[in-house]
């Protein structure tokens, strides 16, 4: 079966149609090679998955890559520190595997299975990065899933300790935080009111400014793909230019309307096989089609909006 176009969770290089990043790559990689703290953050479905875990295969012959993902903890992990402290070690302990450096974690867990504070954690992840044989650099993905929670503030209030005094403490070559919002901006609850409250972290993070989003040179690398496939005799200039226009570049509206062409538009029109995506016509039904039917950024922005008004 050959390739698709990819509009759920990430992009996989052999399943799916996809731009190629690695330029951007390249970009985050020089980052990583300065040690720098960094953070990206971009709307829901602007290609954030992919990008950590395409870098994550970029990096690993160099380092060794902690990648981490806080959806996958939940909000129940996040009401002491001690149950935060456990449930992080649990899911780092995952993710070294193989390492060598296991044994850390795994006596930590069992020896303070009741009693584990983030000081204590963060002894413990020192020891590992002065372990480990190479570099080891922090992902997290989704980090704002933690909002409102002073247990996670305490917790990048530790992780900045430990980067800046990263020169006499053996710590994290590089931290790359990931999340829609910009987790500075989070806000928690103090005696039943909000209040805004700027995280550590932020006067040591380097500015983030890779361009995630898809010009038309990337479009067009992604649909001549599509087109040495299938043979449609489209213009792949002029429908890479239209489906800019159409998008701006935003990632999740280009591979949505590519994959609104590919599925319910080729064939249409009276023409064989997948030939109506070489039309105008084609293309602007499948326009028509993305702006009335419901997906998971259009419910977002949505709510966000419905949120804003009330």
């Amino acid at each position: 079966m050959g390739k698709v176009f990819n509009t759920t969770a990430d992009c996989k290089p052999q399943l799916h149609y996809m731009v190629d990043i690695g330029g951007r790559l390249e970009e985050m990689k020089s980052l990583v090679a300065k040690g720098e703290y960094f953070t990206i953050n971009r709307a829901r479905q602007y290609g954030k998955t992919t990008a950590l875990r395409a870098l994550k295969k970029v990096l690993d012959k160099e380092y060794l890559v902690v990648s981490l993902d806080f959806q996958k903890m939940g909000d129940t992990k996040f009401r002491n520190e001690n149950i935060f402290s456990i449930a992080f070690a649990k899911l780092f302990l995952r993710s070294i595997r193989g390492s060598g450096s296991e044994e850390i974690l795994s006596d930590l867990i069992k020896n303070h299975s009741d009693s584990l504070e983030l000081l204590e954690l963060f002894e413990k992840l020192s020891d590992i990065c002065a372990a480990s044989l190479k570099p080891v650099v922090l992902m997290i993905d989704e980090v704002d899933s933690a909002t409102n929670n002073q247990v996670f503030l305490d917790f990048l209030a530790q992780l900045r300790a430990y980067y800046i005094d990263r020169d006499v403490t053996p710590t994290f070559r590089s931290v790359i935080l990931a999340g829609v919002y910009d987790v500075k901006n989070l806000k928690r609850k103090i005696g039943g009111g909000e209040v805004r409250k700027v995280n550590s972290p932020w006067n040591i993070a380097a500015d983030f400014n890779v361009d995630m989003s898809f010009s038309v040179p990337d479009i067009f690398g992604m649909i001549a793909e599509y087109e040495k496939d299938y043979h449609t005799g489209m213009d792949v200039g002029y429908i890479s230019s239209l489906v800019y226009e159409y998008t701006s570049g935003y990632p999740f509206l280009v591979s949505r309307l590519c994959q609104i062409m590919d599925e319910r538009i080729a064939g249409n029109e009276g023409l064989p096989d997948k030939a109506a995506v070489r039309t105008k016509e084609g293309f602007l039904e499948a326009v028509k089609i993305l702006l009335s039917e419901k997906n998971t950024l259009f419910e977002t922005l949505v709510k966000k909006w419905q949120n804003i008004r009330n």
